[in-house]
Formats: structure tokens, sequence, C-alpha cells
């Protein structure tokens, strides 16, 4: 059985490809797959890319299909990212943002909570190795 599920916000699909939701919906509208309001076309779920049936995510928005999304996405140029850069680049932004920057206002606090719950562990031990005090809490629980 896939880790992934095949039905996924637009946010979790662009974090497959290190993209924004933002820049994932706007590749999604130049298919033509997305129309301004953010809803997906006739089309894209006459292709079956995009759902409305399904049970909604927490945002209460669309859900998108990962598989057929995949070979457009591919197509004009976006590759999925390894697990491994995933932590390494989470990693490498929460530890500059608990160094502190003047002309930064996030916290790593504040950008913690967008780290995929899956990857909580792995960047916690990446923080660790580069000499990072900071370490993730998941909700509800205690620290790793």
């Amino acid at each position: 059985m896939a880790k992934l599920s095949t039905w996924l916000s637009i946010k979790d699909l662009g974090e497959i490809y290190g993209i924004s939701s933002l820049n994932c919906g706007r590749t999604l509208q130049k298919q033509g797959w997305r129309d301004r309001h953010g809803r997906p076309t006739p089309s894209a779920i006459k292709a079956g890319a995009a759902c409305n049936q399904l049970p909604r995510n927490p945002q209460n928005s669309s859900l998108w299909n990962a598989k057929v999304c995949k070979a457009f996405f591919e197509k004009t140029g976006h590759q999925p990212i390894s697990r491994k850069l995933q932590v390494e680049q989470w990693a490498a932004l929460l530890n500059a943002l608990e160094k502190g920057s003047p002309s930064i206002d996030a916290t790593a606090e504040d950008m913690a909570k967008d780290l995929p719950k899956e990857l909580i562990k792995e960047v916690n031990i990446e923080l660790t190795q580069q000499g990072c005090n900071f370490q993730i809490i998941k909700p509800n629980s205690t620290n790793f």
C-alpha cells in the first residue's frame, strides 16, 4: 500500500515538489485545472485530477489526485524532492530562525507549525547534528 494518499490538499501536493500551495495553485491554473477562485475546473474533474465529492480536508478545500497531477507537474519541470532534502532544508531554516535576525519577524516556533508531522523526528535529529538546541515538540506529546 502506498505511503501517501492519492487524494491530497493543494498544500500537500505542493510539498511533494517543494513548492508552496500558492505556486501549486498557479501551476494547476495554467493547466486549466483550477479557476481564479481556487476551485477545480470541470476539465480537472473530468481528468480525475480533482474531486469535490470526497470528504474535504481540514481547510475545506478541494482534493487533488497526486497520481494524475504527477505527469503534469513533471512535464512542467517540477520534480519530487527527496525526504532527506526536505529534512535538511527544514532543519537549516529552523536553525537559522533560532539564531535570529533583526530583519526576520518569524520565529522557529512559528515556522515549525508548518512542518509536516511525519518529518518531526528526523528534523529534530538533524537539528541536533547541526548543533542547534531548538527541538520541535509534537502537539499533545513530549519531545522525541
